[in-house]
């Protein structure tokens, strides 16, 4: 039993390592179950056996490819310098993607289908929790759900976008846009609670908040609202709310 299980394990193995190397070597991405039987030396019934489709199959390739990365990535002590780390972070996820544009591609390269795969919803669960650290220090400059879409789809379309004009993670742009990123998204260490509002503002922004279910604010969009209550919150010191 265990030699059956240790041989199963070896032809999954297997068949996910000769898709991956097919995926690498194609520059469209398109390969057949056909190509994966015959590099990995299995007939088509056992891919549908371990991976039941070909989607199966391919979402399981990313995954690993994935789950590997983020294995290299934890090996990477934090340093414990938040804005240190994002930079880090930030070049680890585009060379990540430049170096495996077919991956990648599977990854974020297909708008028209909705849902998330396992691997990128694996990608922005990893942001979240890195992410929560600026909040947890006040140095959000927004809320949590829309700094996460600022920073994964800035990062996504850079990626992309590279990866289109064949160019590397040396490419100024990583830099420019990280950069642009952080100071939309992050504020600085020292700013934060460093000058207290006073009690007028306090108790302005406390009973502005009070105010706006009463009334409406046609001139700005639900994301706004949603910062203002953000910043009214923090002005009167419920940074809880």
């Amino acid at each position: 039993m265990v030699q059956d299980s240790k041989s199963s394990n070896e032809t999954r193995k297997r068949i996910l390592e000769a898709t991956a190397q097919l995926l690498a070597a194609s520059p469209t991405g398109d390969i057949s179950n056909r190509e994966v039987s015959e590099a990995a030396d299995v007939k088509a019934p056992t891919i549908y056996h371990y991976f039941g489709d070909k989607n199966g199959l391919i979402q399981a390739v990313v995954m690993d490819a994935f789950e590997r990365y983020i294995e290299q990535k934890q090996k990477v002590p934090p340093t414990g310098d938040l804005i240190a780390d994002f930079r880090r972070g930030w070049d680890m996820h585009i060379e990540f993607g430049v170096t495996n544009p077919a991956l990648y591609d599977l990854m974020y390269g297909r708008p028209l289908i909705r849902s998330m795969s396992p691997a990128a919803d694996a990608a922005r669960s990893v942001l979240l929790k890195f992410m929560h650290q600026f909040e947890d220090t006040g140095r959000l400059r927004l809320p949590i759900r829309i700094a996460i879409d600022v920073v994964a789809s800035v990062a996504i379309g850079v990626t992309l976008h590279l990866i289109r004009t064949n160019s590397t993670i040396n490419d100024p742009l990583v830099s420019i846009t990280r950069d642009a990123v952080m100071a939309v998204v992050i504020s600085p260490d020292s700013a934060y609670g460093s000058h207290p509002a006073s009690p007028e503002i306090v108790d302005a922004a406390a009973r502005l908040r009070e105010e706006l279910p009463r009334g409406q604010i046609s001139t700005l969009r639900a994301s706004e609202i949603a910062l203002l209550h953000d910043w009214l919150n923090i002005l009167a010191g419920d940074t809880e709310l």
